[in-house]
């Protein structure tokens, strides 16, 4: 058995956790008050002076909260951004507002933001589906090839849901900027999510790596086989000579019924020598 396949196989393993961890930090921000979780947001922007909104709103995965992810709202799945004010607000930034989510959120951010929302989740399935198929990766080259599939499949995902999240944050601070308010982009969930990418990139390559492996007792067997037959099929040629209209070479004896004809061309031409023998 080869053994850099195990050893790439785990590596892989051991950067896809990683991969997993992150991810999960960006996904359960502003669920608990813990670290780094309270420290994980995606933009924290001065709010004040818009109605039914806090001074300061951070936005997170599931919530809007206010300073250090305190007084934050319900959780809801692909919130509109706009959940941080009310409806039909004054005082908001132009770009940021429309008909979306309850009058609250532009045509861009809402759709934006919903479909980056949901690749965020098709990439945490389908890395959770490769962390325990990679355990295969170990035994075979099969195994590292279905690991290496679906992390490329999670890789993919990721790519686009990190993308769409950059897009849109960095875009929504630059409006708060151009309507004169503070805004910052979240350090951690920035850092989190694109690690998280880059963890599963380096997953992804090292279980292609381990799928490219042979097994070195098997290579080793075929070479011998093939070294044995040719060795045997150059002798015969060797011995009595062209066979068929061919010149030497001794490439016929890879295959086996060119040692068959071999040994009949020489039963052939001893049993025509002993005849002509007898008669004598």
């Amino acid at each position: 058995m080869n053994r850099t396949r195990p050893l790439l196989a785990l590596l892989s393993l051991f950067f896809l956790a990683i991969s997993l961890v992150l991810l999960w930090f960006v996904i359960l921000s502003g669920i608990t008050r813990t670290s780094p979780l309270r420290q994980t947001y995606f933009l924290r922007a001065d709010t004040s002076g818009i109605s039914g909104a806090r001074s300061i709103s951070q936005w997170t995965y599931f919530k809007v909260c206010g300073l250090n992810n305190l007084d934050c709202g319900p959780a809801r799945p692909a919130l509109p951004l706009g959940d941080a004010w009310d409806s039909y607000p004054s005082g908001a930034p132009d770009g940021l507002t429309g008909k979306y989510g309850g009058h609250t959120t532009s045509h861009y951010f809402w759709y934006m933001w919903r479909f980056g929302w949901v690749f965020f989740l098709l990439a945490l399935f389908f890395e959770t589906l490769a962390f325990f198929s990679g355990f295969l990766a170990c035994l075979g080259r099969v195994g590292a090839a279905v690991s290496g599939m679906i992390a490329s499949l999670a890789l993919v995902m990721l790519s686009v849901g990190v993308a769409l999240m950059t897009a849109t944050f960095v875009k929504m601070r630059n409006h708060f900027h151009r309507d004169g308010r503070s805004a910052s982009l979240g350090r951690y969930a920035f850092g989190f999510s694109w690690g998280a990418w880059a963890a599963l990139a380096i997953s992804t390559v090292l279980f292609l790596l381990a799928m490219l492996q042979r097994d070195k007792n098997r290579y080793n067997n075929r070479r011998s086989v093939n070294n044995t037959y040719g060795t045997e099929g150059h002798d015969h040629v060797i011995a009595d000579g062209p066979v068929n209209g061919t010149t030497g070479g001794g490439r016929r004896g890879f295959f086996p019924w060119g040692r068959r004809n071999n040994r009949s061309i020489r039963s052939g031409k001893s049993y025509d020598g002993q005849r002509v023998k007898d008669n004598y």
